[in-house]
């Protein structure tokens, strides 16, 4: 996971990097602008050979990349515009030392009769939108760089930078914007005004809030975190507790959970399911079915009597069924905990909630004593969360309880109707896990994972198309038969958590690119899941 940062934690691994190892801060610049450069290159085919290029250039550090980017891509054979919004008269440092550099290349080619490489510094506002918008109209395949705002800015933007950006997003033209796009707060999950919207960002050293938590993260496009030469511990030693999830850190977990030679089912781990209801039972086998799927031994679901000749008849048959007690509307009853007791002796984590139906008394308190006197980890879903709330439980490292709330279940929860309580979702998620000591995932549009030691990570992966009926119940059964295979495997239980999370989102994903948003279901999803771990477990 890598550590997310603010503007002035980043500003201090800046500084650290030249004052106590000696790397000078134009190296940072030049270390950065190929890294921008190397992205383009990728986006452009795998040369710039005649690209047509404009790079706008603000007059602080993000415009002094913009101007070595300009360089590079003229080097490189780009037909390169880079556009700098002031005079060069008015910069300093090491982004002066890169438009100086940009100003002797503009005479050198002047005279060289190389017509394809073009430099304008464009020192008047004046007639500056009508230039761009010139430079636009004359090849549709512009790729657009944004240099001009980095992470510096607090707020909206105003005059020609607002009309710039108003103007770009009427275009479709390739958009790659330098370390944030343009007009965001680097430190706000919310935006302050109109902003830069890019196809591609390139953040450098460590994402930004902006970067990674929406709705910001919107208008990143895809996001890239580039090494620009800045030791680890510098970034390992800031104070932020926020992270963002990543591929590798799913391969660690699948390598530590890999199956060997003496590989089988009572070592993979068993996961008990308690799900269903009279009315719900398509939750209980979406649930079964997607735990089948993540690489566990054993699946039990256990689903009220009167369910479950409906349940097996659809469910996977992999998937071990049992019935047990349920109240006369069909919902699990209070008695169903002793039988539960009868069977969990080899079970490794048990998940409740899924369908179950928390409108009968006897149902709430069903769950809190499968809860209250759990010998497993416990994954607690949807109306398991209802059953417990407002929430005064108390989890342990031993027998951690992971809650998988969406934002109305979370503030039931928390006990209040109030929205205000948890716009800031960071701190909202960080503030329950600490105090009821519980790994809380927060579901929406970047899924939250907090843990009881105050780290939360960000889930990158996971789209729109995944807000459907069913697919909360597929992320329940994946998490599940994740934590039974952890167990096992005496695997780290947050690890584990945001290795399923992110697995469950990158099933989304591909679930997307097949079927779009529209079409896609929770059963594709899971159907999914076989491309997700073929391609983690062969990827370096």
């Amino acid at each position: 996971m890598q550590k997310v940062l603010t503007a002035a934690q980043m500003r201090e691994v800046d500084r650290l990097t030249t004052d106590k190892y000696g790397i000078p801060s134009i190296i940072l610049m030049e270390n950065a602008a190929h890294a921008v450069f190397r992205v383009i290159e990728e986006k452009a085919g795998g040369s710039v050979i005649g690209k047509r290029i404009l790079v706008l250039c603000g007059k602080g550090n993000n415009g002094g990349d913009g101007a070595a980017l300009s360089r590079i891509l003229w080097q490189e054979g780009a037909f390169v515009i880079p556009i700098l919004f002031g005079s060069v008269d008015d910069i300093s440092g090491d982004a002066r030392a890169n438009f100086e550099i940009l100003k002797t290349l503009d005479n050198a080619v002047a005279t060289s009769g190389y017509e394809f490489n073009k430099f304008l510094l464009h020192d008047e506002h004046e007639d500056l939108i009508a230039l761009i918008e010139r430079l636009l109209d004359e090849a549709e395949s512009t790729i657009i760089v944004d240099g001009m705002f980095g992470t510096g800015l607090t707020r909206p933007l105003t005059g020609v930078y607002l009309e710039v950006i108003q103007r770009l997003a009427s275009r479709e033209a390739q958009v790659v914007t330098i370390d944030l796009p343009s007009g965001l707060d680097a430190d706000k999950n919310e935006p302050i005004g109109r902003n830069i919207i890019a196809s591609t960002t390139v953040t450098f050293t460590a994402p930004k809030v902006a970067n990674v938590m929406a709705p910001a993260s919107r208008f990143n496009g895809e996001l890239v975190v580039a090494n620009i030469g800045s030791p680890i511990d510098l970034i390992e030693n800031q104070p932020s507790q926020i992270f963002l999830a990543e591929a590798s850190d799913v391969r660690r977990w699948l390598s530590a959970t890999r199956f060997t030679d003496n590989s089988y089912k009572n070592k993979r781990g068993h996961a008990l399911i308690i799900a269903g209801s009279k009315n719900y039972t398509g939750a209980a086998v979406l649930c079964g079915d997607a735990a089948i799927r993540s690489g566990v031994g054993l699946v039990t679901l256990a689903v009220p009597g009167g369910s479950r000749e409906s349940v097996v008849a659809r469910v996977s048959s992999e998937v071990m069924v049992r019935g047990i007690a349920e109240t006369p509307k069909g919902s699990a009853s209070v008695e169903a905990v002793d039988e539960i007791k009868e069977f969990v002796e080899n079970v490794d984590v048990i998940a409740v909630g899924s369908g179950l139906s928390s409108k009968e008394d006897e149902t709430r308190q069903f769950v809190r004593k499968v809860v209250e006197h759990r010998t497993t980890p416990i994954v607690i879903d949807a109306d398991g969360l209802t059953a417990l709330s407002p929430f005064d439980i108390s989890g342990s490292d031993e027998l951690p309880l992971i809650l998988t709330p969406h934002e109305g279940e979370f503030m039931r929860l928390l006990g209040t109707d109030d929205k205000a309580m948890i716009k800031d979702r960071v701190a909202a998620v960080r503030d329950f896990a600490v105090k009821h000591h519980v790994i809380l995932v927060l579901k929406g549009e970047r899924i939250l994972i907090g843990e009881p030691g105050g780290k939360v990570a960000v889930s990158p992966t996971g789209n729109p198309g995944l807000g459907k009926a069913g697919n909360g119940d597929t992320l329940t059964g994946i998490l599940t038969g994740f934590t039974a295979q952890a167990v096992q495997m005496k695997v780290d239980m947050f690890e584990t958590v945001v290795a399923a999370v992110y697995i469950a989102g990158l099933a989304g994903d591909i679930a997307e690119s097949k079927y779009g948003k529209r079409v896609m279901t929770a059963s594709d999803v899971r159907e999914c899941m076989a491309e997700v771990f073929a391609s983690l477990e062969k990827s370096p």
